[in-house]
């Protein structure tokens, strides 16, 4: 049987309890290395270039740089690490600027820890997570009358783009072809105007559109 790989992530917090307690509970899942912890997002980049994560959890609220600002960093200067925000903040400014910084997740520090490693599992998978309590947060929010131009169908398919599945994935999903796939990617990028993943993410997220986990 083939050894599954390990997943390597970095823990960036402020507060050692949380790191000491993390730490514990990851390093129970034999594909799970915890490869570095760090108090400030500066040290964790330190380490992030030495050690190069596929997963990083970082707070937001860190002395001298904060956990949002960072993740620019993080993405210029380790493009194939994704970051995923634990913080115990429900704004929805938190989250809106996490995501257009680039951040590949947000979950809050009082799910289970099954939410967080599936959280880990998805975004190294080249998927996006979102717990559901920051999904909430976001669909109390909206605004009744902002229309969303996308049909049903072309929902769906915003909702698997931004969860990073292929053109090949996504047709297995919907029961088409990979080719009438692409042409769907490409026509919701068209009607929105919207060229980014982060900006994709954003408006999914601002319309209460699902974001498909694996």
């Amino acid at each position: 049987m083939t050894e599954r790989p390990k997943i390597k992530v970095l823990l960036i917090d402020n507060h050692p309890l949380v790191i000491d307690g993390l730490k514990a509970v990851l390093e129970t899942y034999d594909y799970i290395e915890v490869v570095g912890t760090a108090g400030l997002a500066q040290a964790g980049l330190d380490i992030g270039r030495d050690t190069r994560p596929e997963v990083v959890l970082m707070d937001i609220n860190m002395p001298k740089l904060n956990g949002i600002d960072a993740i620019e960093l993080f993405r210029s200067e380790l493009p194939e690490t994704r970051v995923v925000m634990l913080s115990m903040h429900d704004s929805r400014e938190y989250i809106s600027s996490s995501v257009m910084r680039g951040a590949a997740g947000y979950i809050l520090k009082d799910v289970s820890t099954d939410e967080i490693v599936l959280a880990i599992e998805t975004v190294a998978q080249g998927g996006t997570y979102f717990s559901s309590g920051v999904v909430d947060v976001l669909m109390e929010r909206k605004s009744e009358d902002d229309a969303d131009p996308l049909t049903p169908r072309e929902r769906d398919v915003l909702g698997l783009i931004v969860s990073g599945r292929s053109n090949k994935e996504m047709a297995e999903a919907l029961g088409i072809t990979p080719a009438t796939a692409e042409t769907h990617r490409k026509n919701v990028k068209k009607k929105l105007n919207i060229g980014t993943t982060a900006g994709l993410i954003r408006y999914a997220l601002d319309h209460g559109i699902s974001l498909k986990t694996r």
